[in-house]
């Protein structure tokens, strides 16, 4: 099914690309100034981790942040990488390596979360 395309959805995906980092749904409350409520941005990022535009990254405090999704294929996500917080600017940002996880035989991952606290190379200069 095809959905459809609402300016609360233009922005939201606006400002995911401007900034080039993961957000949280606070974060895009406040630079929405009004436009939209926060339920509403909450579907809106729901969906778009439903179609495959963003993905969640849940932090190691269980805030969740989404961030676009680059480099992925139809129905193929590859968000088997890291995810860097800075403690001192609070910018959330997917690191490019891949990570490979060996897991025992019979056991298979779905969902893979990993998540680094510190300094970015900005704030640690």
């Amino acid at each position: 099914m095809k959905r459809r395309n609402t300016p609360t959805q233009q922005a939201i995906l606006t400002i995911l690309k401007d900034t080039g980092t993961a957000l949280s749904q606070d974060v895009l409350v406040q630079r929405l100034k009004g436009e939209a409520d926060r339920v509403t941005i909450y579907r809106v990022l729901n969906r778009f981790c439903e179609d495959g535009i963003t993905h969640r990254i849940v932090s190691d405090e269980g805030k969740s942040y989404f961030a676009l999704c680059r480099n992925c294929q139809q129905h193929q996500h590859t968000h088997d990488h890291f995810h860097f917080r800075c403690l001192s600017c609070q910018r959330v940002e997917c690191l490019p390596e891949q990570v490979e996880v060996n897991l025992p035989k019979g056991y298979k991952a779905e969902n893979v979360n990993y998540w680094v606290s510190g300094y970015c190379a900005g704030c640690s200069a």
